[in-house]
């Protein structure tokens, strides 16, 4: 115990000291949004910088701040690091409770970051099960809470075909019969495809996606680095969207070069599949812009030889000129390490006219970036299928108004069948509630 706290103040010791090395992010993060982001002259570090503020738990009666004509309320307390949120045609919510699996630490550097992250409350131990959440009363308030499903591997997506359902755990896509109005799933389950993990597993999260036909499967596998600093072998399928047959359990990659695609969603208006993607770290605090963007099935995203199209990160080696070319560019930019992993394009109508026909993002927050950026939720407009317009902050507050605490840390996003907005928030591990203030 006295070693892991030696450790501990060491690694924050050199994490303080490195954030001196950088002098900062210079460009504004709305000149990084939308269709064009500012991008500047990469810089080099030995070893990252880094600015995280301290974790403070929510006191009593806190909560996120919410844009005018809305009203926020907790529906659900004391989870497990809350992930990922999903509405079951009945109404009831699944929420998904995981954190990271055990794995190996390959660089120093990756030690240094994940006790500081811990710091600002990004770790801590999920729960590795599913609880489910059912508003009887029908009022969008009062949620009785239920464990569902148990004994899971580091859960993150999760889909319902029929009476199927399916969990994507940190290595393996499981399937297990599902009862409508059920509380609780004790089925074993089943795998129905394997799915990249290993002894380091650096983006374990796997977002998941099902087909409007149910005959398919979409898989969101993020990089096994930051850029194939662990080999290019420990990159087999991934930085890719899998597309998984649901009857065989077969597999091929549907889009490719994608560093940590999240959020999976379908377009209301042009049926089009898009993700969030958390991009590429270490080339200073303006690089380089996560992103949303519509997927093309057999599309190429330029990691690791290429960010934002065709700008070359030199790096990489061996350089990949034929891929640079190939790369396609975003749609949409969110500025510099937001880290989005929620998307949700709404379609009721209990939030204002203001935010509707468009999609919400929430952005998990900045590690390496002075002055911190993201920790909030985002409203993009979208007309004819396409995004327009700059993101519009509708949560904030899971900083303190020093931004140097955080309270809370926005992940999945979902409807209820009310039309309320659900959040959840892994570091304060509770669900939040966005509806209209005048209750209509």
């Amino acid at each position: 115990m006295k070693n892991n706290a030696v450790l501990s103040l060491l690694a924050l010791s050199v994490a303080l000291m490195i954030s001196g090395c950088d002098e900062g992010a210079k460009i504004d993060p709305v000149r990084q949004t939308g269709a064009n982001p500012e991008l500047p002259a990469a810089k080099s570090f030995l070893v990252p910088p880094m600015k995280v503020p301290d974790g403070e738990p929510w006191k009593k009666g806190e909560a996120p701040k919410v844009a005018e004509g809305l009203k926020i309320e907790k529906i659900a307390a004391d989870l497990l690091h809350p992930r990922q949120l999903y509405t079951l045609p009945n109404g009831d919510v699944l929420v998904v409770e995981g954190s990271a699996p055990p794995g190996q630490v390959s660089q120093p550097k990756e030690l240094i970051t994940g006790l500081v992250q811990k710091a600002a409350g990004k770790g801590g131990q999920g729960g590795n099960r599913i609880t489910l959440l059912r508003n009887s009363s029908g009022d969008g308030k009062t949620w009785e809470k239920h464990i569902f499903l148990q004994n899971l591997h580091s859960p993150f997506g999760v889909q319902l075909i029929g009476d199927t359902l399916y969990v994507a755990n940190a290595d393996g896509l499981m399937k297990y019969h599902y009862d409508s109005g059920a509380t609780q799933i004790t089925d074993p389950g089943s795998e129905l495809a394997d799915l990249p993990g290993g002894p380091i597993n650096h983006h374990w999260t796997k977002s998941l996606l099902a087909s409007p036909d149910g005959s398919k499967l979409y898989v969101g596998v993020g990089s096994n680095s930051n850029i194939t600093e662990n080999g290019i072998g420990a990159e087999y399928r991934r930085a890719d969207i899998l597309e998984v047959d649901v009857a065989t359990g077969a597999s091929r990659i549907y889009a490719s070069g994608l560093r940590n695609p999240t959020g999976l969603q379908w377009e209301p208006q042009t049926g089009k599949l898009w993700a969030v993607v958390n991009e590429r770290d270490e080339i200073g605090a303006d690089l380089v812009p996560d992103y949303m963007t519509s997927v093309q099935e057999n599309g190429f995203y330029g990691w690791p030889w290429s960010y934002y199209g065709q700008h070359v990160d030199t790096r990489v080696k061996p350089q990949r000129p034929d891929k640079v070319k190939a790369a396609l560019r975003p749609d949409y930019a969110l500025s510099s390490h937001v880290a989005p992993l929620g998307l949700w394009f709404y379609t009721g109508d209990n939030l204002p006219a203001a935010w509707r026909g468009g999609a919400f993002i929430s952005e998990h927050g900045s590690w390496n970036r002075k002055p911190l950026n993201g920790y909030q939720v985002v409203w993009v407009a979208f007309k004819d299928g396409k995004p327009q317009g700059l993101p519009k902050p509708v949560v904030t507050g899971f900083l303190s108004d020093d931004r140097e605490k955080v309270h809370g840390l926005p992940v999945g996003l979902t409807q209820d069948k009310q039309g309320g907005l659900l959040i959840a928030d892994d570091a304060g591990n509770v669900v939040w509630r966005v509806s209209a203030a005048t209750g209509q």
